[in-house]
């Protein structure tokens, strides 16, 4: 029962923040109980007409229960009327929408902004409640971690007890050369060089030992005790006494800095057209913000179709498949370019997504999930 409040609540909440961020300036509708004000109650510019000239503000605003309900559904389901014209747009054209908005073609299309707010928390309102979705009791955090902290730091003292013997050999070997009578030049030198990259080896797996957090079951013989200002082991203990809570706070990040995706994308996009003076910095944004859009939609109907039994495989292909293709059609007519060069583009863009833009969001959710 509190998940499906929660997730209307989102739902809702996304729906008013996209339509306060598409008409920043009304603050209101028709009402048919209020005669016309000489003068704007918003901002007190002289009315010529039923909006404001000056902020777009309705002449009648409403003071009634039903005006509420109105501009609530107004909100989430309408967006003025404009999401029906962006919508179609968005799955099918994207590379025109975005070249349109970007051109000025503004009053016929939602803000690429809004349309991501409203879809982002609609993707968490409607995900976060299906079956499959979810992590359980959080139980990994108890045990597969455990072991495979516990393992990497038994090799990690194991390696670095073979790099202290091999210490302790390369000197002892050098020192016997150096107290011959003649001592042969070459040999020497290749023990001291030896030796340097034997001690830095040793030196680094130590700060390795002590960096990797100790589990409380786990013991090695030899292992040096963890440091006492370990921030990774400190915030590791934590997230193992209260996995619920990590996992929680990971979905409250992901949900709250899901804008972060924007300006992480843009550089990378940027690096596509180097100095380019046709396209700047807010054509790469309205491109991501789009293109961030039709992924949270597509994500919503993946999630249905899993829930509703459709067969995983075919979640899966389309997950692999749709997202670098629409991205092909969304370059390829957004920067007006030809197959070769879109193609080519896309494959570098889809290539950063995965290897430096996903990576660099989930470290910082693990960052705020952690901290």
């Amino acid at each position: 029962m509190t998940d499906g409040i929660e997730a209307g609540a989102d739902v809702l909440t996304g729906g008013l923040i996209a339509r306060a961020l598409e008409r920043p300036g009304a603050a209101g509708g028709v009402s048919h109980d209020h005669a016309e004000d000489h003068a704007c109650l918003n901002c007190g510019t002289t009315l010529i007409g039923s909006h404001c000239h000056a902020c777009g503000q309705a002449a009648h605003v409403h003071r009634t229960a039903g005006a509420i309900l109105h501009d609530i559904a107004h909100g989430v389901f309408h967006f003025e009327g404009k999401a029906w014209h962006t919508l179609p747009m968005l799955v099918t054209r994207p590379g025109e929408l975005t070249r349109r908005y970007v051109d000025g073609e503004r009053a016929r299309f939602v803000s690429p902004l809004a349309l991501f707010l409203f879809t982002v928390f609609l993707m968490f309102a409607i995900v976060a409640n299906l079956p499959g979705w979810s992590f359980g009791d959080a139980d990994f955090l108890k045990s597969g971690i455990t072991g495979g902290m516990a393992e990497a730091r038994a090799k990690v003292t194991e390696e670095r007890v073979r790099s202290e013997g091999e210490v302790r050999e390369l000197r002892q070997s050098l020192a016997k050369e150096r107290g011959k009578p003649d001592p042969e030049t070459d040999r020497l030198a290749r023990l001291e060089r030896r030796l340097k990259v034997a001690e830095k080896a040793r030196s680094d797996l130590a700060d390795a030992e002590r960096l990797l957090p100790v589990p409380a079951t786990f013991d090695v013989a030899g292992a040096p005790p963890a440091s006492e200002d370990n921030w990774l082991e400190d915030k590791f203990r934590h997230a193992k006494e209260n996995p619920k809570l990590l996992l929680y706070k990971l979905k409250t990040s992901a949900y709250k800095y899901s804008w972060a995706l924007i300006p992480l994308s843009i550089p990378f996009l940027w690096l596509l057209f180097p100095f380019s003076r046709r396209f700047g910095v807010y054509d790469h944004a309205v491109f991501t913000t789009y293109s961030l859009t039709f992924i949270s939609l597509l994500t919503i109907v993946l999630a249905l179709l899993n829930a509703i039994g459709v067969a995983s495989w075919i979640v899966i292909v389309a997950a692999l498949i749709v997202p670098p293709f629409h991205i092909y059609r969304q370059m390829k007519g957004a920067y007006r370019l030809g197959r070769i060069g879109a193609l080519v583009r896309t494959t570098i863009l889809v290539g950063l997504i995965v290897s430096a833009i996903v990576p660099a969001f989930a470290l910082l959710l693990l960052y705020f999930g952690l901290a």
